[in-house]
């Protein structure tokens, strides 16, 4: 000890302990900046690669959940003359569902919360197209039973699936903003750590012109060089990663997650318009007097309108904008159609509400026509997934933008922090020379 105090108070020994302070710092610099960096780069690919996705799809479970039982009513509204089309758009809501729900489950990245929720959920939708089957069976006899079942069959996915499905994408949502919220944490200390290194290297350079009246060390030099480019390199970086990503947020995420509700309000407000016709009264209201259903669709219709009011602020271009517009003449032209169908229901003139609701067969027997609500749902829903599609491509966009961002900059910075401690070393090498 005695030895090491001696030393530090020759200027030799002096120099030693400045380049060792000086290696140190430069190198502590580069390896905080790549451990920080990294973690960020990972949740930035979780963004755009996991949670996203996963977020993407548990709203497509939900969508192909509640088309499949809007479905099914207005399959069932048909009785024997149910189209082709009606029926295999069932079958292919179910098989998506189907589909990513095996994904979700095969997803390393789900969390034990989604997990459960795909368990339920692949428990109870073989039960649900069951009872599908058995009220088509039962219709197709002309026995009034088959509606009993319909509607014990949408019990279940509105009590059991939907919000089973709901609680997953929720689930995966809350996944995806920690994720970003991760990504576009400002790495503090290597920062910190930065500012610390070039700090010592512009004493360091002081201090030796103040002994040695000469401008430049060359080793010094080049090591306040190196990191200053990866001072400036994190800083601009990673600011452009977080501007990127606040982009998919505020401008992909945001208007996603308004679209998804919208979508979500039309398919219950479609289905309950459909279960009005067919439960004629039998499920009230609590106030005793009013149709559930009714007053369902009511809800849900003021509940679309609220979505669309808000994509609509949020979309920030004409190919945004206008699938939105589009959806929002839907629904007025919706809104006018039911009105029309239900006062020929509450008259009691079921065989005039009921096309006025589902439409009627063409010619050939294969296709609806367009002058029904039915219709006009199907003109919202295709509106509202040309509008997710858009934010969705504006989403990705913008956080791939932000993700390669930070590319290269875990191996820059590692790289040009061994640089810089090897210059400084030399620098400080350089004035020892001098000594011997």
């Amino acid at each position: 000890m005695d030895r090491v105090r001696g030393a530090a108070t020759t200027e030799p020994g002096r120099l030693r302990i400045i380049g060792a302070v000086l290696a140190v710092l430069v190198v502590a610099f580069g390896a905080v900046t790549a451990w920080q960096i990294a973690d960020r780069t990972a949740a930035a690919d979780d963004v755009v690669h996991r949670s996203q996705p996963l977020s993407a799809d548990a709203a497509s479970i939900y969508r192909s959940l509640a088309d499949a039982d809007t479905t099914s009513a207005g399959g069932f509204l048909a009785g024997g003359q149910e189209s082709r089309a009606v029926r295999e758009r069932y079958e292919k809501d179910i098989a998506n569902a189907s589909r990513l729900l095996v994904k979700a489950a095969a997803h390393a990245g789900a969390g034990a919360e989604s997990r459960r929720e795909i368990a339920l959920l692949g428990e109870q939708l073989p039960r649900y197209t069951g009872l599908i089957e058995q009220a088509r069976a039962t219709n197709r006899q002309g026995l009034p039973l088959g509606g009993a079942y319909l509607r014990y069959a949408n019990e279940q996915m509105s009590s059991q699936l939907l919000p089973a499905a709901q609680r997953l994408y929720e689930a995966e949502t809350r996944r995806l903003y920690a994720d970003h919220d991760a990504a576009r944490s400002w790495p503090l200390a290597s920062l910190g750590t930065g500012v610390l290194a070039l700090a010592a290297l512009v004493w360091a350079q002081r201090r030796n012109y103040r002994r040695t009246n000469r401008v430049f060390n060359h080793g010094l030099l080049a090591a306040t060089a190196a990191s200053t480019v990866v001072l400036l390199w994190l800083a601009l970086g990673h600011t452009m990663a977080r501007s990127g990503l606040d982009e998919a947020r505020a401008h992909g995420q945001e208007s996603l997650k308004v679209l998804n509700d919208a979508r979500i309000a039309s398919l219950q407000a479609r289905a309950n318009e459909n279960l009005t016709l067919i439960s004629r009264g039998a499920v009230l209201a609590e106030d005793g007097k009013s149709d559930r259903y009714d007053v369902d669709h009511v809800r849900n219709m003021k509940d679309l309108d609220a979505g669309l009011t808000a994509a609509l602020r949020l979309a920030d271009d004409g190919a945004g904008r206008t699938p939105v517009e589009q959806a929002a003449q839907g629904v007025k032209q919706w809104r006018e159609r039911h009105a029309a169908a239900r006062e020929s229901d509450v008259k009691g003139d079921y065989e005039l509400a009921l096309p006025q609701v589902i439409g009627g067969l063409d010619k050939n027997r294969v296709s609806w026509d367009r002058t029904s609500s039915g219709a006009s749902f199907d003109t919202v829903d295709a509106s509202l997934e040309q509008a997710v599609a858009h934010e969705q491509r504006e989403f990705t966009e913008a956080a791939r933008g932000g993700l390669a961002a930070l590319g290269g900059l875990v191996t820059g910075a590692a790289a040009l922090a061994v640089v810089g401690a090897v210059a400084a070393l030399l620098g400080i090498g350089r004035r020892l020379s001098e000594y011997r």
